[in-house]
């Protein structure tokens, strides 16, 4: 039986690298599982979670790649390669720069692999394997996909949860996100029924949070169709679920969206804000989004029992010195459960990537330092000195203990659910001063 091993690169130094909050399950590489036959044996190998044996025998390579990952991914690859090993790349980062990454491997997916993954085993069996796959104008749609083997992953280290997508694609199109170039700028939807049966099928986890199934719908706007939400939410109000997804802030001006998402097991959403300034909203394209309507959302949001993981970016051409500071306040006033800060980054394949390019602002191409948590471009309104100490303040302040309690206590979102996401953030923070210190 042939043998199929597929990656996941470690990330190294960054907030979301390491601890065991962010044990999270790689959906890419399970849904990779699920399109190969069954006449191959398979083994999936995480580095965050476990450590890859570089010496282990494999008749094909598959290593999925993120930007900040993908150093260590073309590692992985040359080694294999050097062994006489087949790879393959895909994800976020081969997708964008195929001629980089054909340098470290034999072919890259670019995009998403249903309906290129069958054709590509193919070419391997026949020794035709091409340099690139990739899909034409028009992305295919999503119904008929199989089903993921989630007992994959149940021997592993992972947290007690399963992620699921409802849809794919965004048509905001963010100067810095790079969803509406990957996955298209309209939504598909998965058929409802396909969804359901799948939901269905899932065993609970043992360990903790596991009461009832734990679900992480990874849409990147879980109500960007309003009937399909509608329609989807009654249906899953009676599997006794606890989920999170993503949301953009105009779920609040649809209480009848809210009230379907609380009955149906809604624990929490995590929502770009992105940052509190009108003018930068303005300029990263993003419209929708109103900060002084802010705390309004936030408090219909709450007003149902979900709790909200709020992102923020600091950065942008129009911040002040204040902005850390202006932020880390409405955080705990709006009472947020959970806040996610990151450093504005020009991920390749991102208009911002390419205005940047231009402008000559790009300091370094090291694609392990594009994680978020680094500044690798010139800033506007401050040196990066200035902004990397000013965003490691924000991030020290708003996960202080007391800031915590503060932002948690008198809420009435789940709390063993969002305590010990907390003190994961905490912890990582903690690790990110420790490793800057050094």
């Amino acid at each position: 039986m042939k043998k199929l091993l597929l990656i996941a690169p470690k990330v190294k130094g960054s907030l979301m690298g390491g601890g065991m909050i962010f044990r999270m399950p790689n959906l890419g590489l399970l849904r990779v599982a699920a399109l190969t036959p069954p006449d191959w044996e398979l083994e999936i190998v995480d580095e965050k979670i476990e450590r890859l044996d570089l010496n282990q025998s494999a008749d094909l390579v598959g290593i999925t790649t993120m930007t900040t990952t993908v150093k260590r991914g073309y590692e992985i690859a040359d080694h294999f390669r050097q062994r006489g090993i087949k790879v393959v790349m895909g994800g976020m980062h081969a997708s964008v720069l195929p001629q980089e990454a054909l340098q470290h491997c034999d072919a890259v997916v670019v995009g998403e692999a249903e309906k290129l993954w069958p054709g590509l085993l193919d070419g391997l069996a026949q020794d035709a394997l091409k340099s690139v796959y990739r899909h034409g104008e028009i992305l295919p749609p999503l119904a008929g996909l199989p089903p993921n083997n989630w007992e994959l992953f149940r021997p592993k280290k992972y947290l007690p949860i399963h992620f699921m997508e409802t849809t794919r694609g965004c048509p905001i199109g963010c100067e810095f996100c790079a969803v509406t170039s990957a996955f298209g700028g309209s939504f598909r939807n998965r058929p409802q029924d396909e969804v359901m049966e799948e939901l269905k099928t899932l065993r609970p986890f043992t360990g903790l949070l596991t009461l009832k199934r734990l679900v992480f719908f990874v849409d990147d706007n879980i109500v960007s169709n309003r009937a399909y939400a509608r329609e989807f939410f009654t249906r899953i109000a009676d599997l006794n679920l606890n989920w999170f997804g993503q949301a953009s802030v105009n779920i609040a001006k649809d209480p009848e969206i809210l009230k379907l998402a609380e009955k149906s097991g809604c624990t929490g959403l995590f929502i770009g804000f992105e940052t509190l300034s009108t003018d930068a909203i303005k300029s990263i394209g993003k419209g929708v989004n109103k900060p002084g309507e802010y705390l309004d959302v936030v408090k219909k949001i709450h007003d149902h029992g979900i709790g909200i993981d709020g992102s923020f970016v600091f950065g942008f051409d129009t911040d002040d010195a204040g902005v850390f500071d202006r932020t880390v306040e409405f955080v705990i006033k709006a009472k947020l459960e959970v806040v996610y800060f990151s450093i504005l980054t020009p991920y390749p394949g991102t208009r911002l990537h390419k205005r940047l390019a231009e402008e000559k602002r790009l300091l370094t191409e090291d694609w392990n330092l594009y994680d978020a948590n680094h500044v690798v471009y010139q800033p506007k309104t401050f040196t990066p000195d200035q902004l990397l100490e000013g965003y490691h303040g924000a991030l020290k302040e708003v996960y202080t203990v007391p800031s915590i309690f503060k932002r948690l206590w008198g809420t009435t979102s789940w709390k063993n659910f969002f305590y010990p996401m907390n003190f994961g953030f905490r912890a990582g923070v903690q690790r990110l001063a420790h490793d800057g210190s050094r």
